[in-house]
């Protein structure tokens, strides 16, 4: 992890360094960003989360080493060197079984902690913010920090067992919650100085006391709440008045902030962050927002350009089963009828990101980029639904290749942040 310590480093020296990290397991997502490394010619942060990949499976069905795989093979494709990918572990602790008792609950955390290490994965983000089954709400910081503790025991040993390089890790109790917010909102309160020094100090007096000390100046960064959220509809954009308390704390600290739900900042609330020292901006729902916009603008297209009787169906598709297999989004979007819709289909926390890997929506999209492949879309069809796209067709910066379109429509969000963090990257 030489180059995140390297970049912390310069960052610290006053450069307005940074990294983003994608949170995703899309193939095109994944392409998109890796795309976006060789256009830079920099490292690229891919990160699993906790209930996307574990020792049995996740959500993906994926486990740490099928991820790296995974992630290794896309990189192949595309020609990007698999020693300039970071892979990273979020949200690693007990959130995948919160509703089990902490020990049970802590037991399949250590071994999913173990796996994640073994399989190469060294930006370890130990999260266990979660109050469990039987557990008061909210934690102390000291209950936090000694099961952060007993994790990066695990970690330190599955390193010494595997070899390579040592993990770095990422510490915090004021967490944002994975995928957005599920309310409605106008405000987040901004973390306080006091709390992130006592978050700070907490954590490093328990991993002395728990015989992780060796490992604490790998502790590279904390999470804290800056004042960025979204809900179904609404952002709420980073005011850095209201953070430079936070800020002026952390220039102190030999360790940087690490900023969740950045999704849909515009590109100078993103540059500011960076220069606020919240170095790390994760992004995942956006990403697939794009992907998203984007395979609605192809159905789109193919419905105009060859017909309904012959056409994919993709959206009806996405719909007919979300409606039939609603685990992924009935918790989340609670209003009836025509808004229920709306949220489903249009909602920033993007729920259907989780519906892509379904046989049917997947054969619809194979589908779908078989019969614009076939018969191509006229220029002018293009431009109606993917202006931007059909700009770089006309000048021959694009191939006439659905598939790359939507690649293209996602680095419109990598390009983003690539600017942000100050890796030079091209318009």
């Amino acid at each position: 992890m030489s180059y995140l310590i390297e970049m912390i480093a310069q960052h610290k020296a006053g450069q307005s360094k940074g990294i983003y990290s994608i949170c995703s397991a899309h193939s095109l997502v994944l392409e998109a960003a890796l795309l976006q490394g060789l256009q830079d010619d920099s490292y690229i942060l891919i990160e699993a989360t906790s209930n996307q990949v574990n020792q049995f499976g996740g959500y993906t069905g994926m486990k740490p080493v099928d991820f790296k795989n995974y992630v290794f093979a896309i990189a192949d494709k595309v020609g990007f060197a698999k020693a300039r990918i970071i892979l990273g572990g979020d949200h690693l602790g007990p959130n995948a079984w919160q509703k089990e008792p902490a020990a049970l609950a802590m037991a399949k955390a250590a071994e999913m902690v173990r796996v994640y290490v073994l399989a190469g994965f060294r930006k370890i983000h130990l999260d266990c913010s979660m109050s469990c089954a039987g557990d008061p709400v909210p934690l102390s910081d000291a209950t936090v920090a000694e099961r952060t503790a007993a994790l990066c025991l695990v970690a330190e040993s599955a390193w010494q067992t595997a070899g390579g390089e040592a993990p770095v890790y990422v510490i915090g109790t004021e967490v944002p919650v994975p995928g957005g917010a599920q309310e409605s909102l106008d405000m987040v309160e901004v973390t306080s100085p006091e709390a992130a020094a006592q978050t700070l100090a907490v954590h490093q007096q328990v991993f002395a006391r728990a015989g992780c000390a060796a490992a604490w100046p790998r502790v590279i960064a904390m999470v804290v709440q800056p004042g960025v959220e979204f809900d179904h509809h609404k952002v709420v954009r980073y005011q850095r008045d209201k953070a430079a308390a936070l800020s002026e704390f952390i220039m102190k600290e030999t360790l940087v902030f690490e900023a969740h739900s950045t999704d849909y900042q515009t590109e100078t609330s993103l540059r500011e962050l960076v220069q606020d020292h919240f170095a790390i901006l994760k992004v995942g729902p956006g990403l697939t927002f794009a992907l998203r916009e984007a395979m609605f603008a192809l159905d789109a297209i193919e419905r105009e350009a060859i017909g309904e009787f012959a056409a994919s169906h993709l959206k009806d598709t996405l719909t007919q089963v979300m409606k039939e297999e609603p685990d992924y989004w009935l918790a989340y979007y609670d209003q009836a009828g025509h808004q229920q819709y709306l949220d489903r289909n249009y909602s920033l926390s993007d729920r259907i990101r989780y519906y892509w890997p379904h046989p049917e929506v997947s054969a619809a999209v194979a589908k779908l980029f078989d019969n614009l492949r076939r018969q191509p879309p006229l220029p002018t069809l293009i431009s109606q639904y993917m202006p931007e796209q059909a700009k770089k067709i006309s000048a021959g910066l694009l191939p006439a290749e659905p598939e790359a379109w939507v690649v293209d429509k996602i680095m419109e969000v990598t390009r983003l942040y690539a600017r942000a963090c100050g890796m030079g990257a091209r318009s």
